[in-house]
């Protein structure tokens, strides 16, 4: 089905010739006050989810490792560097019956202190925020692999699956 009307505009629907899915990491940064800190993504045709709150990260480029490109990533976006680089989880994304190759999305939590945000320099997208949890995944447009990371990411930091590893292994005297 082809969206009508204002949706049909969107840059969103603007399907460009050719799709390429690469390997990718995210970084979920995750602000001492509890706030996620989000790119919103530029709005224009050829990117996936323009006008969308994504996390900050890329492609991984040929011979490079998932924590190598999250850090080269948070470099060229933010003119950050990233003290410590913790592995989450990773999606992968079967695309052979299209025709197209698959894909694996790695996210990494990364802390940062809420005085770091001001030193901030954005290098690619719209803007950047720090956001409430429930505002992210409530009332902003996400893209929707994101979403699903940051929910996970929440329901981890909030033991739904007990606490946390580095919670365990501390308590462990580890």
């Amino acid at each position: 089905m082809t969206p009508t009307g204002p949706a049909k505009r969107h840059n969103l629907f603007q399907v460009p010739d050719t799709i390429s899915f690469r390997d990718a990491s995210c970084a979920i940064i995750l602000v001492d006050d509890g706030r996620y800190l989000m790119q919103l993504r530029d709005d224009r045709p050829g990117i996936f989810y323009p006008g969308h709150w994504g996390l900050f990260g890329g492609a991984l480029e040929p011979g490079e490792g998932a924590e190598e490109a999250l850090r080269r990533e948070l470099r060229e976006e933010l003119s950050f560097e990233a003290d410590e680089v913790s592995y989450f989880t990773r999606v992968d994304f079967g695309f052979d019956s299209i025709g197209a190759e698959r894909a694996m999305r790695g996210f990494f939590e990364v802390r940062m202190r809420s005085d770091q945000i001001p030193h901030l320099v954005l290098g690619e997208g719209h803007a950047v925020e720090a956001i409430e949890v429930e505002d992210l995944l409530l009332c902003r447009r996400v893209v929707p692999y994101d979403a699903l990371a940051i929910w996970m990411h929440h329901c981890w930091i909030n033991n739904a699956w007990g606490p946390p590893k580095r919670q365990r292994e501390q308590e462990d005297g580890r």
